[in-house]
């Protein structure tokens, strides 16, 4: 194995709950917790169940309502600002050892790291270096972990996500042909990375149901049926994984966007959701002027009430010139969302995404709007420009509600509530 590539996949066990079991004291792998909102109703999602519980038999991701009523647990309000400086800390104790350059921060718990150049310098097998990580991180913080040691990253991920977990240390390892002779023949086919449900439902159509059928699949089929996605799912079949963590860092996407969305707490109807609308797009263009970026376009999508089988309404608003400013982009996207959206349905979904992001620059074009009757500049542009640069600065010193607009007061707004969150649930 000296020879080979070795990564680790890091994930830190039910990390919500570890750490709130941390923070009181108590010992994450004993203690029966859950995070959870409970002024959402009992219906609401278990960020974390702790692992005791999840022993005990109780999912992770359920509802509150699901789990057994004769099980005694704590409950956690969550505190994502508390995670993050969690997930900050754990991230300075792989730092004492690893080199930022060889490692990839995958998600708020999980880590791929380069370890090849470690190994022998620190005089580690895999396995010992692994254990040692986690160790650390334990002994440091009091947050225990999971690992998965693969040749390549897929392979890393795949040992943590299906093998790891009931391995007695913990730590799961995989190579191409250990992972050949043990997983061809693993079901289900989601447990793997990247195959969701209708990836797995679109292959059992075909009467493949397994790593080891696609790999035996004729490969014209699949790239009819997945496109140029049939390379990675055929790669991944085999165990091969080419991505490496320098080819990561080193990536740089052709075209940029930025994405806001929301789950509303009940259904709204259609005029409260165009009031949250409005507020998305505000946030977008105050985010835009921020990061000195301008957009072209802006796409919307709608999810109706989880009563109505019914898709998505999807629509873009285009802009008349690539643009940063409120005032340009709210009456598009306003005129978009009552163009494709159902105003007799009650809605419970909404996202908006600004597309073919670029910098901003000095030479930013005009439109006819902007200019007075002797074809110069009126002004207008520079103004809402410096008073959206202005809010920024007001809100980074003093806080996302430090300055609102008047909308925001309304009683379907949720600006004011969600400039107290972070992705979506308290600080």
């Amino acid at each position: 194995m000296e020879d080979k590539k070795v990564y680790f996949v890091i994930d830190l066990k039910s990390f919500f709950a570890s750490v709130e079991c941390v923070e009181r004291g108590l010992d994450p792998m004993t203690t029966d917790l859950i995070v959870a909102d409970m002024e959402r109703t009992d219906r609401t999602i278990c960020l974390a169940v702790s692992p005791s519980l999840k022993a005990k038999g109780v999912k992770n991701r359920c509802r509150v309502f699901e789990i057994p009523k004769n099980l005694d647990y704590i409950v956690a309000v969550p505190r994502m600002q508390k995670y993050v400086e969690y997930a900050a800390e754990i991230y300075g104790v792989y730092l004492d050892y690893i080199s930022p350059d060889d490692m990839h921060v995958y998600s708020i718990d999980e880590v791929f790291i380069d370890a090849t150049p470690y190994l022998r310098r620190m005089g580690f097998t895999p396995r010992e270096f692994a254990k040692f990580l986690m160790e650390e991180v334990a002994s440091r913080i009091g947050v225990r972990a999971t690992c998965g040691i693969g040749t390549n990253m897929y392979l890393a991920k795949i040992a943590l996500d299906i093998t790891a977990k009931s391995s007695g240390d913990f730590i799961g390892y995989l190579d191409r042909e250990t992972y050949i002779n043990t997983l061809w023949d693993h079901r289900p086919l989601t447990d793997f990375w990247r195959i969701g449900p209708g990836t797995a439902r679109k292959l059992a159509r075909i009467g493949i149901d397994t790593m080891g059928g696609i790999a035996r699949a004729d490969t014209e089929l699949l790239y009819r049926m997945f496109g140029v996605d049939a390379e990675l799912l055929i790669d991944h079949a085999w165990g091969i994984e080419p991505t490496r963590i320098c080819d990561i860092k080193n990536y740089t996407s052709k075209s940029r966007s930025l994405s806001s969305g929301q789950v509303l707490m009940r259904d709204y109807s259609f005029d409260e959701a165009l009031i949250v609308m409005k507020e998305m797009t505000d946030s977008m263009c105050l985010d835009l002027t921020n990061k000195k970026l301008l957009a072209k376009s802006f796409t919307i999508a709608v999810g109706y009430s989880n009563q109505y089988a019914l898709p998505m309404a999807r629509g873009m608003a285009h802009l008349r010139v690539p643009s940063n400013l409120a005032r340009d982009a709210i009456p598009s996207v306003v005129s978009t969302f009552r163009e494709v959206v159902d105003p007799s349905i009650p809605i419970r979904r909404m996202f908006i995404n600004a597309n073919d992001v670029r910098p901003d620059s000095s030479g930013h074009q005009l439109s006819l709007f902007e200019l007075g009757d002797d074809g110069a500049d009126s002004g207008e542009s520079d103004k809402n420009r410096r008073i959206q640069e202005t809010v920024n600065e007001i809100k980074s010193r003093f806080g996302k509600n430090a300055m609102l607009k008047g909308i925001d007061f309304e009683d379907a707004a949720t600006a004011r509530d969600r400039n107290n969150q972070i992705g979506g649930h308290r600080k």
